[in-house]
């Protein structure tokens, strides 16, 4: 493999912003999961919640990987030679996860309607099955993968991965988007990742954003949140 060769690849502007936006899904993921177990028997109104959180999770997750789909992997695919099945690997997991979503949102529908306890208990096993398939993803993803992006990609090709999930976010969940991804961020990099983004932008996540996003998560997450 090539993946080893620099040592400063680890800090590469280009896989430290992927671990960003991967730790949101990860996050979301393991509460989605968490929440669905945590829900009363025949508390409805909690299950519609819970399952519009999950509907923007996987519109989001499923932007992210058409992105790296359709985007980022023909950009990387001609530098690779013996590499390019750590590629196509990615790819067929992507597959892979789309299948388990489905058996989640079948479940999702069924419980949403009545919130019933079995129903309730089913849907959070398959969330939790989705979660350790993800996260396992994520991690290969980031060890394999992305240090050839690193490595090989110009600036303008990850820019353009990043303006295409950009162009599917809708306007109104905007700052969403951002508060998810810098919930998590070390004080360093949440600078870092905000410094890069037009001062229109910085200042509306100042005057908007922030209370937006904590709004969201204390709806979100009831007795969970802490943002």
């Amino acid at each position: 493999m090539t993946t080893s060769n620099s040592s400063d690849l680890t800090t590469h502007p280009y896989i430290r912003e992927m671990a960003m936006i991967h730790q949101v899904f990860r996050r979301e993921s393991r509460l989605l999961s968490e929440l669905v177990q945590d829900v009363a028997a025949s508390d409805t109104v909690r299950a519609e919640v819970l399952a519009e959180h999950w509907r923007e999770y996987t519109v989001g997750l499923h932007a992210h990987h058409t992105g790296e789909d359709e985007v980022l992997w023909p950009a990387l695919l001609p530098h690779l030679d013996l590499d390019a099945e750590q590629v196509l690997a990615m790819e067929a997991q992507h597959h892979e996860l789309a299948g388990g979503m489905e058996e989640v949102q079948a479940l999702m529908d069924r419980w949403r309607a009545r919130a019933l306890a079995a129903d309730r208990d089913e849907l959070a096993d398959a969330l939790r099955r989705h979660h350790r398939q993800l996260s396992a993803h994520l991690d290969e993803e980031e060890r394999e993968v992305m240090p050839l992006v690193a490595r090989h990609l110009e600036e303008k090709e990850w820019h353009a991965v990043g303006e295409r999930g950009l162009a599917e976010t809708p306007r109104n969940r905007l700052m969403i988007a951002l508060g998810a991804i810098l919930e998590d961020c070390p004080p360093d990099e949440r600078q870092e990742f905000l410094g890069r983004l037009p001062v229109a932008a910085r200042v509306m996540w100042k005057v908007l954003g922030q209370r937006q996003y904590r709004r969201e998560v204390r709806r979100i997450r009831g007795r969970y949140a802490s943002a």
